[in-house]
């Protein structure tokens, strides 16, 4: 007996078929026995021929068929199929019975991977990056990677998981910044990601890029500070009753600006001087006559005002004006 394939991999709802061929010289029918191995064997089925002996397990039912050769043909895999297949073949006359073992995989089609990451853009020499080759279905998947179309191994800078399935990237370098695709494989079916690009910045440009926004932060702020004024009504108000006092003074200046200043005139050809008359400032010791303008008036000042001419000047007249 000889046995074509050791090993036969199935897809899941698939079928498969375990392939066996015996000679003898008898022309008896042989009788076929396959066993799955588990901590106890499991009889799959028994026949001779054709016929199958007996009642298959209820997992087998409508799934089993079996060939004059002993061959064997298992419809609408499961997982639970999978593992070593035993197989007897024995006639009757023959004092030889052939043996073999088979290897029966069932697996899941994989679905195209894609690449999971935080961030694609990261900065220079300050970060990790993780790239993650992720994927909805499939089973016994094993994982590869390519940069920029070579693929990539366990380096320096570049760790990749036991079950390859994580890549890892230290202190990340400009020259990193490139297209990064993995590929998703298992005995059935082989699957490979979309293109991932990774963006590298310079700390340079990261640095202009933060510090022009803090100046504008700050601009704003002094502009701000700047057209911001305290109110000022209540002192104005207080200093209001003052302020009376200090106009009667200012204008009291201006209107005997014009007697106070010398006049000339012509008088027969020869320029006279007016008389000067000025402002006699009474005994301070009199309490009637107060300063204008100060903070302790209390009564109206009165108007009496006495005109002196400066000495020397020719007198014409003298005014004493009483209200």
């Amino acid at each position: 007996m000889t046995i074509p394939h050791s090993l036969i991999r199935g897809t899941a709802g698939g079928e498969a078929v375990l392939s066996v061929c015996y000679s003898s010289v008898s022309l008896d029918l042989p009788v076929i026995k396959w066993q799955l191995q588990r901590e106890k064997s499991i009889t799959v089925v028994q026949s001779i021929g054709t016929d199958i002996i007996g009642t298959l397990r209820p997992e087998y039912r409508d799934r089993i068929l079996v060939f004059e050769n002993g061959t064997l043909l298992l419809h609408n895999l499961r997982f639970t199929d999978d593992g070593v297949y035993d197989v007897e073949i024995s006639i009757t006359d023959d004092t030889f019975t052939g043996e073999g073992s088979i290897v029966l995989t069932v697996d899941e089609p994989i679905s195209r991977p894609y690449i999971h990451m935080e961030s694609s853009s990261v900065l220079e020499l300050s970060e990790n990056v993780v790239l993650n080759c992720s994927h909805d279905n499939g089973t016994r998947v094993m994982y590869r990677w390519f940069k920029g179309g070579k693929p990539q191994s366990n380096e320096t800078r570049f760790w990749l998981s036991p079950d390859q399935k994580l890549l890892t990237i230290t202190r990340v370098l400009m020259a990193d910044e490139d297209v990064y695709i993995c590929t998703a494989e298992n005995p059935v079916s082989n699957m490979t990601s979309l293109p991932l690009r990774l963006t590298v910045y310079r700390r340079s440009s990261l640095y202009i890029i933060l510090s022009t926004g803090g100046i504008f932060v700050l601009i704003a702020l002094v502009t701000i500070c700047a057209c911001w004024t305290p109110s000022k009504k209540r002192k104005d108000a207080q200093r209001k009753p003052l302020s009376r006092f200090s106009d009667l003074a200012s204008q009291s200046t201006v209107s005997h600006r014009d007697d106070v200043l010398p006049k000339f005139r012509e008088h027969n050809g020869i320029n006279a001087v007016t008389s000067l008359y000025i402002l006699q400032k009474k005994d301070p010791d009199d309490s009637s006559s107060n300063s204008i303008g100060s903070p302790e008036f209390e009564h109206p000042p009165s108007d009496t005002v006495s005109l002196t001419p400066p000495p020397g000047s020719p007198v014409r007249s003298s005014h004493r004006c009483t209200t």
